[in-house]
């Protein structure tokens, strides 16, 4: 079933339904959506992720819905950011989150990135075990925004 999902890389015509997603899963996890903050980088995807040495991808459903996104914003020449990586109620326990974070790893490592960086809030329990399957171990920042919480990286050039 799960094989009936496709990845795409994004473009702003997606814009609408990535913010529905993204501000979806925030409250259904008590968090609260920041469109002039800490999620402006959705207004135009194409200039925050794609045109600054970046990606940014959905997970469509057979019904040709954006049902999951998944970003890696460039930080520096050498590391990116995983951002924005949410997946809709009804698609969790299929392995799309699985499928998503190795989309999004394989795109770092066409991209040159040596290294990802992530937050995430401790609310987030079965997103932080899966990081933390991938190999991603806990890292240390100040300071971490009210809606992030922990912190992990991820080496590439060790892999």
């Amino acid at each position: 079933m799960s094989d009936e999902y496709l990845i795409r890389c994004a473009t702003n015509e997606d814009g609408e339904a990535i913010r529905f997603v993204v501000s979806s899963v925030l409250r259904e996890f008590g968090l609260t959506p920041d469109p002039r903050g800490t999620d402006a980088d959705l207004e135009d995807i194409e200039t925050s992720y794609l045109q600054s040495g970046g990606s940014f991808d959905v997970l469509i459903d057979p019904s040709k819905q954006v049902v999951g996104t998944v970003g890696l914003f460039r930080l520096d020449g050498q590391r990116c950011e995983l951002r924005k990586m949410y997946l809709a109620a009804k698609c969790r326990g299929l392995g799309l989150g699985k499928r998503l974070l190795l989309r999004a790893r394989e795109r770092a490592v066409q991209l040159g990135f040596q290294r990802i960086e992530l937050k995430t809030h401790s609310s987030l329990l079965v997103a932080s075990r899966m990081y933390e399957s991938f190999g991603f171990k806990p890292l240390t920042l100040d300071p971490i925004s009210d809606r992030c919480d922990k912190a992990y990286y991820l080496d590439l050039k060790t892999e």
